[in-house]
């Protein structure tokens, strides 16, 4: 199994439009950062999209041309994690694409893309949508995966569990039922929006709390913003098992 970081930075990207910080300025290519997405290669074909952020096309223009996608797992609907989805057009051509998400997300695609379901003219999207919940594992193609409850303050969302690999994003709190199912892990994913605390994700030190009680023989943080300091200096403040994640990156998962 493997996961590639296709963006690993917060709404705004890393630089940020209209900013000279330390992290907007650098040369470092660990310090460009798209919005948050990943692919997790589980074997046998099935290749897992988590998330479809704006800048989808252009992360995808990294991979193999006739790269393939099974599905795409959503965790929650905020428009940096589903402002791509129109450009899976090339991915529905000889079939409905697989959508996994929670039903107040699939509620809300409904109503902010209409043309996808109604079939008004060739080339729009076909989405085949699953209603998942949290802590009720489902199949893709095979493969099982879990989705893990996590809370980004006035909304609940979800992370996955997929085999050795736990992936969360836009947490604020982490809840102990997730964090008991995740004892075990080999590698876990997890937002750190910045060292200061943030009303709706978590802080570098939150997270390294979070880490300290899953205890996983490594983990990532992603969701990164430009208040984080560049990547050579903030990678001097992590313990010797937690790393940042950086666009590009690809990390193989016993």
């Amino acid at each position: 199994m493997k996961i590639i970081f296709l963006g690993t930075g917060t709404s705004t990207g890393v630089p940020q439009l209209r900013c000279d910080c330390a992290a907007c300025i650098s040369s470092d290519h660990r310090d460009k950062r798209m919005r948050t997405s990943a692919v997790v290669e589980c074997g046998n074909g099935v290749n897992l999209l988590i998330d479809c952020g704006p800048d989808f096309y252009h992360q995808m223009l990294t991979m193999p041309r006739l790269y393939h996608l099974s599905a795409l797992l959503i965790t929650h609907v905020h428009y940096d994690h589903v402002g791509g989805m129109d450009d899976l057009r090339p991915y529905c051509r000889h079939r409905d694409f697989p959508i996994y998400c929670k039903a107040d997300v699939r509620r809300a695609l409904f109503e902010r893309m209409p043309y996808a379901f109604a079939n008004i003219y060739p080339g729009v999207p076909h989405f085949d949508f699953h209603d998942i919940r949290p802590l009720k594992p489902f199949t893709v193609e095979g493969v099982e995966v879990l989705p893990l409850p996590v809370n980004h303050y006035k909304l609940e969302i979800v992370g996955y569990r997929i085999g050795n690999l736990a992936y969360i994003t836009d947490a604020k709190k982490v809840y102990d039922e997730t964090i008991d199912a995740l004892q075990g892990i080999d590698t876990l994913v997890i937002n750190a929006l910045r060292p200061e605390e943030h009303i709706s994700h978590l802080s570098l030190s939150e997270a390294l709390e979070i880490i300290g009680r899953i205890n996983p023989r490594r983990a990532y943080l992603t969701h990164i913003s430009h208040d984080m300091p560049p990547a050579a200096k903030a990678s001097k403040l992590l313990p010797p098992n937690v790393y940042l994640a950086y666009d590009g990156l690809e990390v193989h998962i016993p």
